[in-house]
């Protein structure tokens, strides 16, 4: 017999990682960083058509010190990356990046010096968001994949090593170069 049957009825047991998770997804909290075309899909998504307040995403946030998310939306250039970091750096912990759109991605059709070839190159992408650009269903069901993604996210010590394990695992993963069938 489990503590379970000898609680009333109403009483709910959870973990404290869970709460947390359930807590931290439900009051995201993004910065404003539109750099193109992706950044009209993004306002559209916070407006009543769409409207990102049911997620808990009512206000975009100008200051990088209040926001816990920051949504990439265009190109980066060289010259912005900089900056880019630098609202990053400002942002306090835990934070998030979701890249918006193919150029956030991956530079997208502009293969060339002045662009920077994904943002992944400058900051780290939680999640990626193809399309160009990507519609605002599109950018919800991102957001709602990375929701999902941090209500089970661990904490603390149990963190770290998800962490370490995490990174191991990309270290010693077949370089795309060596990959063969049709993930070449």
């Amino acid at each position: 017999m489990g503590i379970e049957e000898k609680l009333p009825s109403g009483v709910l047991l959870t973990t404290v990682e869970g709460l947390s998770g359930y807590m931290r997804k439900a009051s995201f909290w993004p910065a404003t960083f539109g750099l193109a075309c992706c950044a009209i899909e993004m306002m559209t998504s916070g407006g009543p058509k769409y409207d990102l307040a049911r997620f808990g995403m009512e206000v975009f946030r100008a200051s990088p010190r209040q926001a816990d998310l920051m949504i990439v939306a265009g190109r980066v250039s060289q010259k912005m990356a900089p900056v880019l970091r630098q609202i990053y750096d400002q942002m306090p912990n835990p934070k998030w990046v979701l890249a918006m759109g193919v150029c956030a991605s991956s530079g997208g059709m502009f293969n060339n010096y002045a662009i920077v070839q994904g943002v992944d190159h400058v900051v780290p992408v939680d999640m990626y968001l193809p399309g160009c650009p990507p519609r605002p269903e599109m950018l919800i069901d991102a957001i709602l994949k990375l929701h999902d993604q941090v209500q089970h996210a661990k904490l603390g010590a149990h963190r770290q090593a998800e962490i370490v394990s995490l990174e191991t695992a990309a270290l010693s993963a077949l370089p795309t170069s060596e990959m063969k069938g049709q993930l070449r």
